[in-house]
Parts: structure tokens; sequence; C-alpha cells
């Protein structure tokens, strides 16, 4: 199965303001996410603008259908944190369900995990 990482491109950091920035830290956490997942198999990437999690900037959700899916924030834009959810993003395509136990999360992802939403129901999609 695969799963999507949506990636909130307008977020900012606390400090984007003092920094200078030329742009969002959402567009260079885009661009590391989908250099790592370049090749990743079950995993793609999408971007969005504002997933209204400002005050966690930068965010992203991990998605599958019918299965959890996951709201994660807080990151720095750095390769390693890229990287660490396109790991985790590749677990959940791997899992039934999408719950991946704790002791195989990547290290960059613990202690980010904001929302676990449950799977929308099948019967949603169909016509009354």
């Amino acid at each position: 199965m695969t799963s999507l990482i949506t990636i909130c491109d307008t977020c900012k950091r606390s400090d984007w303001e003092e920094r200078g920035a030329e742009v969002t830290d959402g567009e260079v956490f885009a661009d590391l996410i989908e250099a790592a997942a370049r090749g990743v198999e079950g995993v793609e990437t999408r971007r969005h603008s504002c997933l209204m999690g400002c005050a966690r900037g930068c965010n992203v959700a991990i998605q599958g259908a019918g299965k959890l899916n996951y709201t994660l924030g807080e990151f720095e834009a750095t390769a390693d944190a890229a990287a660490g959810i396109v790991g985790y993003a590749a677990l959940h395509a791997e899992s039934e369900t999408g719950q991946v136990p704790y002791r195989q999360w990547p290290q960059e992802v613990k202690g980010h995990f904001v929302t676990r939403q449950p799977p929308m129901p099948a019967d949603l999609s169909k016509d009354d």
C-alpha cells in the first residue's frame, strides 16, 4: 500500500522573521522530504498550504487509505528530520492498519506526534 506525506509548505518557525528568510521553512522542509522520498517504495509526497498547526511548525500529515492517519509537528527543516519522516511513512505503508510499533519509529519522529485520526469509514464514499 501507499502512504502519503502531506507537507505544509507555508509553515514558518517562530524565528522566521529574525532570520530574514526568503522562503518559508515549510518550503525548505518540503524540498528535503521530497528528496528523501525519491525512490522509496510505497511513499508519495504532496505539498499543501497550511495544515493549521502554525504554533507547531513545521508540520506534516502521514495518511493512507483505510489506515490510521497522523499529524506530526515541531520539526526543524533538516535532512535528518526529513529522513525520519520518510522512514516512518515507509513503515506506515507496510502496516495493514497504519499503526507502527514504537520500537520501530525512527528517532527523528519521536516526540513530534500531534494527532492520530481514525480511518475514514468506507461507506462515506458510496452514493446514497
